[in-house]
């Protein structure tokens, strides 16, 4: 399974057919994760619980704009694409100021479909730092990620809201981030340099954690 497939999908779509038709465009192309909603109570607990990469939106959920709602709720990673009547030019003018990703019109295109959720995996990619946490792949924005520490075979990632702690070494990580965010201070710790409080002669402060910084690598942050 290819990191594409291993994406974690919701469809929230009060239509049956229409949702298991998407469903088994996405399994006949080996994506895996893949949660149906089919009201608003449910589509609010998969956000919560499964924590979708991207969710398949209809607008018009049991004849009300519920879609848009939720877009304004989603889970804080989750990409969201559209899915609208074709009639329903006012409620997509509505749709659209929420920022979604892409929107597809009904009835559905499988091409239009993988193409727009192939689309959204590409641009989350390249806006993330993904890694697998046990059986979960979990997908970073840069911005949460806070700094970086080596420990021995390991590496700790501390982010705004929690720890993870993955079999890596650091400077394979430093190789998968954006040099023109994240910096070395010291050969155990990479910071995310838009997080950076104060910055002294031999330590940086994030969020009044002490962070050292070394002779070799302070240029980088002055």
């Amino acid at each position: 399974m290819t990191k594409q497939q291993e994406a974690k999908i919701l469809i929230v779509e009060d239509d049956v057919i229409i949702a298991e038709y998407i469903s088994e465009i996405l399994q006949e192309e080996h994506f895996k994760n893949i949660k149906i909603a089919h009201d608003k109570e449910l589509a609010l607990y998969e956000m919560e619980q499964f924590k979708p990469d991207i969710i398949l939106m209809d607008i018009n959920l049991k004849g009300k704009n519920s879609g848009i709602e939720l877009s304004k709720v989603k889970n804080k990673n989750a990409t969201v694409i559209f899915i609208t009547g074709q009639q329903d030019y006012s409620l997509m003018s509505e749709a659209l100021k929420t920022n979604p990703d892409a929107y597809l019109t009904k009835p559905l295109k499988r091409v239009d479909l993988l193409a727009s959720i192939n689309l959204a995996i590409f641009k989350k990619q390249s806006q993330t730092f993904q890694f697998k946490d046990g059986y979960d792949l979990v997908s970073l924005d840069y911005d949460d990620i806070k700094y970086i520490v080596a420990d021995g075979n390991y590496v700790n990632i501390q982010t705004v809201s929690k720890k993870y702690t993955i079999r890596k070494s650091l400077n394979t990580v430093a190789e998968k981030l954006p040099s023109v965010i994240f910096k070395r201070s010291h050969r155990s710790y990479i910071v995310n340099i838009n997080k950076v409080q104060r910055v002294s002669y031999n330590f940086l402060i994030i969020n009044n954690v002490e962070i050292p910084l070394s002779r070799s690598f302070s240029k980088s942050f002055k």
